[in-house]
């Protein structure tokens, strides 16, 4: 079953236009909070909690008070591993899981510490041996592990012996260092937009990675998208989504993520350089997003079919999890399940 996912917005990235903040629209609980349960009374099955360090909402903390407002929805909080003890990790995670009643799942991001750079083979090699230790003392069993940058001679937390689960782990990156870290590490593999033929061959790649330490992975495409009833009214959209965004201001705003050099970032920005005019690589894709954005910065623009149509394609190429998000993220969380969503069940109720 193919899983559709919405984006919870709690790093200051929600806007009726972008570049230009917005009060009403800033992170915080009560706007995040009506986010979350707006994907749940629309159906979606999952919903990211985002994480960063200077901007927005803690998402650990934000995850603990929405488990307990939300009751089927899935939550996949964003982890910083670089900025956190893993053996306390593990006693969160599993008091979190407790709370959510088995819904957490768990987004793993390689991060440094704030203040912190390392080259990206030891971060993401830290991250590897990070995810080892987590997966262990989460299964409720002593772990005795000395590895380059983790080192952890402890017994489980008894919460986690109480209850002990295989985490779901979603993990994304591009180069070298980290698509080793997935492969070894991760159950589903998080790719920013690119073209199918493209995206097709990443996936060929990893699975080959992942088989050579007896792993199977699963891939999630991670995108923006902006569904009106005809395609002139979504290009309309994405146009006026960039209305009032003057080139310094979108430097600005890329320049000042922590991720602003990796080499997932530097595809999109090669995808976007190779744009149209209108900013478009194919008919339906759209890199405008990504002028005021670092990460994920492409839509998927079109009318409810031509949306559809495309989703299908990327899902008939192997992709299995969706996330999805749009500006604002309530409205364009109506409209994609206006639009679209039903005919995505449609297609699950044809094959059940």
């Amino acid at each position: 079953m193919t899983e559709y996912a919405w984006f919870g917005a709690l790093c200051d990235d929600d806007y009726e236009f972008l570049g230009v903040p917005d009060e009403t629209l800033r992170s915080s609980w009560s706007h995040c909070r009506d986010i979350v349960l707006r994907a749940e009374a629309n159906g979606f099955d999952n919903v990211l909690l985002p994480s960063g360090y200077s901007l927005g909402i803690d998402a650990t903390s934000f995850a603990s008070a929405i488990a307990v407002e939300t009751k089927r929805i899935r939550l996949l909080l964003a982890v910083r591993l670089g900025e956190l003890v893993v053996p306390q990790l593990a006693r969160q995670i599993a008091t979190l899981q407790q709370i959510a009643d088995g819904r957490l799942v768990i987004n793993a991001i390689s991060s440094d510490l704030p203040g912190e750079t390392m080259s990206s083979e030891d971060r993401y090699q830290r991250t590897t041996e990070s995810i080892t230790v987590l997966r262990r003392l989460l299964a409720g069993k002593r772990v005795d592990f000395d590895g380059r940058f983790i080192s952890a001679h402890i017994d489980a937390p008894r919460i986690a012996v109480d209850a002990p689960h295989d985490p779901v782990i979603y993990f994304g990156g591009l180069s070298e260092a980290a698509r080793e870290c997935a492969a070894q590490s991760c159950d589903v593999y998080l790719m920013w937009p690119d073209t199918t033929a493209q995206m097709t061959e990443v996936m060929k790649e990893m699975s080959s990675r992942a088989a050579a330490y007896g792993r199977i992975l699963r891939y999630g495409w991670r995108s923006h998208v902006i569904v009106r009833e005809t395609e002139r009214e979504a290009r309309a959209a994405a146009e006026r989504l960039l209305s009032r965004l003057d080139a310094a201001t979108g430097s600005s705003i890329r320049a000042k993520s922590l991720d602003s050099t990796s080499a997932g970032v530097a595809r999109q920005s090669e995808l976007r350089a190779s744009a149209d005019a209108d900013g478009f690589i194919e008919r339906h894709l759209w890199t405008g997003v990504g002028r005021a954005r670092s990460g994920a910065g492409i839509a998927i623009v079109g009318d409810p079919d031509q949306v559809t149509a495309k989703i299908r394609e990327i899902r008939d190429a192997g992709v299995g999890t969706f996330i999805l998000s749009g500006y604002p993220h309530l409205a364009e969380c109506d409209l994609f399940a206006r639009f679209v969503l039903p005919q995505l069940r449609a297609d699950e109720a044809r094959v059940a």
